[in-house]
């Protein structure tokens, strides 16, 4: 019995013994058996269908099984299957120019990897080979990826067990509002204030020793921290005075998420490299990359990028980007991305936030939305501890599990709920799982302990 022959009923058991799952203590999950998807929505074995709030892990921005992403794909694998990165071809061709299209200024070429993590390692490795410096600036409540230096720069718990790991990587406060490190009273505050922490951290680090400031655009799993007005220009100013490259990660913000192609665009900034993976194409085949400027691209003119990978550009996963943003052009999916946001989430978070005492806050653009969960308003406490875990994560548990009850997938990291389903969800999709959530916020609300 081949594996496409495995009886339904197997694919618990042979995941049970033989699938060691990330970021997971093996013994402790339950995973269920997805058989399908369709649009926002996706199922297990036995029928029962969830409305994908958490598009997988915020990457399924065009839907589960587009159909003319799937042709893309079948008619790529019948043409050509795989071809080494040395070569030329039309698959990888055509999406580097497309990706470099939609691009700010002039980001015009394209280095492909298999994934988000794999992008940040490269531009990293790419700015340190430019200036001839060697210090990244990261910072605090951020995520770049799982391999040894982007964990490195990553800014949550998850970096800890991997530690000590690349050299040279130094964290900085990036701007929270909601719970400044700066002691703003309001966003001209934050933004000002961050940037001369920022400021400060360069000065004591050497400017002339840091090769880089990598950020996400707008925070992730950490928060989806909208930056305020001036911030992401003001970094893009310090760069720019003290040769600095600016790299902005938008793995998880990018193509659509936050209502613009990139989410710099909201701000009117170019970095210098952009990071990018999973909306690309939907992660229907992995791919990743690096979008380069020309000052950038032409340091490797003449000199060897010493950096590369077996299935860098692999075709399918090119063809299905090509097919991807080409969708995205025709269906107007990035429009329709911001007027959800902006007609219907924000409004609608705004009202949950109004009628239930455990929402601290709410903050987001685009499909890309948290809504930040406290016991006390006036303390901000969260719901749960930093990094909570068992007992001390239960009241988080139990409004994920008010969530799948009424066959709603939501995506939650630490005292947050996230809204992100894809970017394709309907108008009434969108307000049916919003009411959902509004309902499973009296389970947060009954954990309230302010006045």
């Amino acid at each position: 019995m081949t594996s496409l022959e495995t009886r339904p009923s197997d694919a618990f058991t042979n995941d049970r013994k033989h699938v060691f799952h990330s970021w997971s203590a093996q013994s402790m999950i339950n995973p269920i058996v997805v058989a399908g998807g369709e649009g926002a929505w996706f199922w297990d074995d036995a029928g029962r269908r969830y409305l994908d709030f958490s598009s997988q892990l915020v990457n399924v921005n065009i839907g589960h099984q587009h159909p003319k992403l799937v042709a893309a794909i079948k008619e790529q694998a019948d043409r050509l299957c795989t071809i080494a990165p040395i070569h030329a071809n039309d698959a990888r061709s055509e999406a580097a120019r497309l990706i470099a299209e939609v691009a700010p200024g002039d980001l015009n070429m394209v280095f492909f990897t298999n994934g988000g993590a794999e992008a940040t390692e490269n531009a990293m490795r790419m700015a340190r080979l430019h200036t001839g410096r060697h210090k990244i600036l990261t910072t605090y409540r951020s995520y770049h990826g799982a391999t040894a230096a982007a964990i490195q720069a990553t800014g949550d718990p998850r970096r800890w067990a991997s530690e000590p790991s690349t050299p040279g990587i130094i964290k900085f406060w990036g701007p929270y509002p909601y719970r400044s490190q700066f002691h703003s009273q309001n966003d001209a505050e934050e933004s000002q204030r961050a940037l001369q922490h920022l400021e400060d951290v360069i000065m004591v680090e050497g400017a002339n020793n840091v090769a880089a400031i990598m950020l996400e655009s707008v925070v992730g799993t950490n928060g989806i921290l909208v930056p305020p007005p001036g911030y992401l220009a003001g970094v893009r100013e310090i760069c720019n005075r003290t040769g600095i490259v600016m790299i902005c990660d938008e793995v998880m913000a990018g193509f659509g998420r936050c209502g613009e192609w990139f989410a710099v665009d909201h701000w009117n900034v170019t970095p210098d490299l952009i990071c990018f993976a999973k909306g690309v194409n939907s992660g229907y085949v992995p791919l990743g990359g690096v979008i380069i400027s020309d000052r950038i691209a032409d340091t490797f003119r003449e000199r060897q990028f010493p950096g590369g990978l077996t299935y860098s550009g692999h075709p399918l996963a090119c063809a299905s980007a090509v097919a991807s943003i080409n969708i995205f052009k025709e269906e107007k999916i990035v429009e329709h991305a911001r007027h959800l946001g902006n007609d219907i989430v924000g409004p609608a978070l705004q009202k949950l936030k109004e009628k239930h005492p455990s929402v601290g806050d709410v903050r987001g653009l685009g499909v890309f939305w948290a809504i930040e969960l406290v016991r006390d308003r006036a303390t901000r406490e969260p719901l749960v501890p930093f990094n909570a875990a068992g007992a001390d994560n239960k009241p988080m548990v139990d409004v994920i599990t008010a969530c799948k009850a009424q066959n709603l997938w939501p995506f939650t990291h630490f005292n947050r709920m996230h809204v992100v389903p894809p970017l394709v969800i309907t108008d009434q999709e969108m307000r049916d799982g919003l009411a959902i959530i509004d309902e499973a916020l009296n389970v947060a609300d009954s954990y309230y302990t302010g006045k």
